[in-house]
């Protein structure tokens, strides 16, 4: 009997695990994250009652944080947030359509690269993840979108992936990447790292709610750093 049930037991397991991974699998991207609202938007803009978006700030938790943070602000500007918590940059470049192109945006804010440091997707070489950023930007002028990079904020350490150890070298390269390329190309640059560091690069306490996520201070100050981005006042 005991010899029946394991037999059982042994041919369901990989039916379950076939299941299992076809519900992690599904819809690895997210395209369904913002699906009803960019639907919601497109047909706001066709009707007449909504002017297409100013900006769409592009990112991970840090901008999904920023809509439940200040949504107020970012509707003052017709700012369109974007984010998804946990997603690396190949999650991104591959919603890219969706999310930015399609809304129509003037500009497109992209903040991204803490998520391929921690190495949520495994590990990336920072040159990679900076390849997939400079896909983006050329996604976007290629659709007549104009790009604005942003600097990686600091932190100090990722909460949630302690083992990859100090963040701060592999945010630096990243960040001189970013600067680099953007001076060369002519494209706007928020940089948000230089204005909440503290001397050591970590992100400074009055402006966080853990080592790598802003509290409201925090994105007031991005708010400030944003709007001189884009040569807009308050």
């Amino acid at each position: 009997m005991k010899r029946i049930i394991l037999a059982a037991l042994l041919a369901i397991a990989p039916l379950a695990a076939f299941a299992q991974d076809n519900q992690e699998d599904k819809d690895w991207p997210r395209f369904s994250y913002y699906e009803a609202k960019n639907a919601a938007q497109k047909e706001a803009v066709e009707s007449g009652s909504k002017a297409k978006p100013v900006a769409v700030l592009f990112g991970d938790s840090i901008t999904r944080n920023w809509v439940r943070c200040d949504a107020e602000w970012l509707d003052a500007h017709n700012f369109v947030g974007r984010g998804i918590g946990g997603q690396t940059t190949m999650h991104m470049l591959s919603r890219f359509r969706p999310d930015v192109i399609e809304l129509e945006p003037e500009y497109v804010v992209i903040l991204a690269g803490i998520n391929d440091i921690a190495r949520n997707n495994g590990y990336i070489k920072v040159e990679h993840i900076f390849g997939n950023l400079v896909s983006m930007v050329e996604l976007a002028r290629f659709n007549g979108i104009k790009p604005v990079m942003c600097t990686v904020l600091p932190a100090r350490e990722i909460g949630w992936r302690l083992r990859v150890g100090d963040p701060r070298p592999s945010i630096d390269s990243l960040n001189t990447l970013i600067r680099g390329y953007a001076a060369q190309n002519n494209i706007p640059l928020a940089e948000y790292h230089d204005a909440m560091q503290t001397p050591d690069g970590a992100l400074k306490p009055d402006f966080e709610t853990d080592a790598v996520h802003p509290n409201l201070a925090g994105y007031k100050v991005m708010e400030k750093v944003l709007l001189e981005t884009l040569g807009k006042n308050e």
